[in-house]
């Protein structure tokens, strides 16, 4: 089967009246559950991005809570899931201040978790590669709202 582009796509939908709209979406929910998930966010969450950031960071705080400190490849599959998590929520937000607070509050965790990043060459690179992820996000927006990051991408660069 084909997959048809995103312009089929929309072009084939404005065809469609709202009830067969929205059976396709339930239809499509039924699926797979980042659509489902996606989808809550879109319809629920969207309206309250100060709500959703906090309830993500609340389930980033949770996940550091529960992570099993015992060895340095634990440490690092479970920074790796929280990671997972995290981008997964970025990116049903779309908003580059959403993905900088949510990143930053990724890193601050793992900072003041005392996690031994020096022990693992793996822990140092994946927290290295967000603190750029932080940076290159940050160079997209406008001037005045660098400066709100620039105190703590500076705690995370030290």
């Amino acid at each position: 089967m084909k997959t048809s582009s995103l312009k089929e796509l929309r072009d084939e939908l404005k065809m469609y009246p709202p009830e067969q709209l929205q059976a396709l979406c339930i239809r499509l929910a039924k699926y797979k559950k980042e659509n489902k998930e996606l989808l809550t966010y879109l319809l629920f969450e969207s309206d309250d991005e100060q709500g959703y950031i906090q309830s993500v960071k609340e389930e980033i705080d949770s996940g550091f809570e529960t992570m099993n400190m015992k060895n340095t490849y634990l440490i690092k599959k479970s920074l790796r899931k929280i990671l997972k998590d995290t981008n997964k929520y970025i990116k049903y937000s779309g908003i580059k201040t959403t993905e900088l607070d949510l990143l930053i509050h990724f890193c601050r965790k793992v900072r003041t978790t005392k996690i031994p990043l020096s022990r693992s060459v793996a822990l140092q690179n994946m927290y290295a590669r967000q603190v750029a992820k932080i940076q290159t996000g940050l160079n997209k927006l406008h001037e005045d709202i660098q400066i709100d990051y620039q105190d703590d991408l500076l705690f995370l660069k030290a």
